[in-house]
């Protein structure tokens, strides 16, 4: 089991910057995965950007040179820097880690780009 807990949600103007953090509270001490999905109001859950535990990065086209995925030296967490913010990136965020078969999701946390 594991839970994870979203932070740093927020509001700001198109061009700004945020930083998600996440943290999973759990006897894994290293998920083989670790990243952020995001939904908008009427559309499916899209993945943002995921990091392996070899240390592997996947971005979604939208966000390529924009955000940046981390994780943590205790590796049961990861970060979200999301720059030069755009009005469609407004969505509920979503931390997700996996392992093995096994997938867990955070409550989700909103953000909110104006124009």
């Amino acid at each position: 089991q594991a839970l994870l807990v979203e932070r740093g949600g927020g509001t700001v103007q198109a061009g700004g910057s945020l930083r998600l953090s996440c943290f999973a509270g759990s006897s894994i001490a290293d998920f083989d995965a670790m990243g952020w999905y995001r939904q908008a109001p009427g559309k499916q859950r899209e993945l943002v950007a995921t990091n392996t535990r070899a240390g592997s990065t996947n971005y979604a086209d939208s966000v390529k040179g924009r955000f940046t995925v981390s994780r943590g030296n205790a590796r049961n967490t990861v970060s979200l820097q999301m720059d030069s913010l755009k009005p469609e990136d407004t969505a509920v965020y979503y931390c997700y880690a996996r392992w093995y078969d096994n997938e867990y999701w955070g409550q989700g946390t909103q953000v909110t780009v104006s124009p």
